[in-house]
Parts: structure tokens; sequence; C-alpha cells
């Protein structure tokens, strides 16, 4: 093979490799812009989800909620008295049974402030159907109605079982006008959920304050419990109220 003929075979190989690799450089360009435009479709479509859940989710806080909107009060004595109830929550039923007449006749009487905080801690005891948050969030629709301790007390007298599928929207509707809690308002916010995600926002509260179970009672800012951490007895929850009240 003369010289300028082997010059001429050295150089189509130099070009066509030239080529090769222009061509693996155009593929790899056109694959990472292909990534990053699948990347930024994925992380829009991501974003448009979260938003959309925060729009379906939207946080309302009652108007008539306390301490940091976490509760109702009933009553505006010099002691202070926090509950912190589940509506699931069995223990809760038999404090209501045994001491919240009590508490409700002290508010009542101007010797205490009654906050009644509903949380929503047993959702995993009623079958999926989130009974625990729903019955919170039904109270706040209640106390924006101006019936919070009428719905509270009817909800107690018929607190489903742990384990149950609890009290249906349609049952949390029928129970409240039974004690005169009929508005269209009302009835909407309970079917639609609107107090639900507050009573996510509230159960995370008083996650914060240190708080584990229900019922928790706080006078005066001291959380109060009976022999061997149990739920304080009436007695000794008079007791302390009447000395926190000198």
């Amino acid at each position: 093979m003369s010289k300028g003929k082997r010059d001429r075979t050295v150089k189509a190989r130099e070009i066509i490799a030239q080529q090769q690799a222009a061509e693996r450089r155009r593929k790899v360009t056109l694959w990472t812009s292909v990534a990053v435009v699948l990347v930024l479709f994925v992380a829009g479509l991501a974003g448009y989800t979260v938003m959309s859940r925060q729009d379906d989710g939207k946080l309302v806080t009652p108007a008539a909620a306390v301490d940091e909107g976490t509760a109702f009060a009933l009553g505006s004595g010099p002691v202070t008295v926090d509950v912190y109830e589940d509506f699931m929550c069995p223990a809760c039923g038999n404090f209501e049974q045994s001491s919240g007449g009590k508490l409700q006749d002290l508010a009542e009487a101007g010797t205490i402030t009654l906050r009644i905080h509903p949380v929503s801690i047993l959702d995993r005891f009623s079958n999926g159907t989130a009974y625990s948050t729903r019955s919170a969030g039904a109270a706040a629709a209640a106390a924006e109605a101006g019936k919070f301790l009428e719905l509270h007390n009817v909800l107690y007298d018929n607190q489903p079982a742990e384990n149950s599928d609890g009290l249906s929207n349609d049952k949390i509707v029928e129970l409240a006008a039974s004690v005169g809690l009929t508005s269209d308002t009302f009835v909407n916010a309970v079917k639609e959920g609107t107090y639900e995600t507050w009573a996510t926002d509230v159960t995370e509260k008083f996650s914060d304050r240190g708080y584990t179970s229900t019922p928790t009672i706080v006078v005066n800012g001291t959380t109060l419990t009976g022999p061997g951490d149990t739920v304080p007895t009436t007695e000794l929850l008079t007791q302390t109220i009447e000395k926190a009240a000198g």
C-alpha cells in the first residue's frame, strides 16, 4: 500500500472515530435531557399531589377553640383544668362517668375553667374508620354551633367499644339532633370532614406537649395522676382543685 493510500485510510478511520464519538456524545446528551425532563415531571407531579392533598385536607381551626386552638372552654373560674380525651378511649368514658359531671358543675359554678381537648390517638382501634378523628372533628363542628358540651356528653353516653367500627357519621348526626344540633352547617361539617385535619393537628400538639395517653388531666399546668400513675379519682381531683383555689 502506498504512503498516500495509507494516509487516506488513517484519515478515514479518524473521521469515523470522531463521528462515532460525536454520536455517543449526542446520545448521552439526549438521554441526560430526557432524564432531567422526567425528574422535573415527577417532581412537579409530586408537588401537585402534595398541594392537592393540602387543599383537600385544609386545616380549619374552629373559632371557638382556645389554648392554641386545641380545646373548648367551659366556665371562667380561677383554676384551669385541662382534660385531654379520645372519644374511643374506654378510660375516658369511665372518667366522664365518674368525674365529668363534677367538673362540669364546678365550671358552671365559676370555680374552674374547664378546657376539654378532643384528641385522636386511637384511630387504629376502629377498624379503619378513623372514629377518633371523625368524632373529634364532629365535636369541633358542634363547638362552632355553640353545643360542644351537648355533643361531647351524648357521644360518651353512646360510646362505642374499642375494636368496633365506631359510630358512623350518620349516627353522629342522629345523636347530635337528639340534643338540638341540626343545622346544615354542622351536618355538612361532619359528613365532609371539615375539622378532621384540625383533629390531627391538635393530636400532634398533644404529643408535642409530652402527653402520651388519655385521659390526661392537668390542673393549673400540673399533670394530675392517682397512685401508680392511674387516672385520678373524683375525690383527688376535687381536693386538688380546692387546694389550687386557695
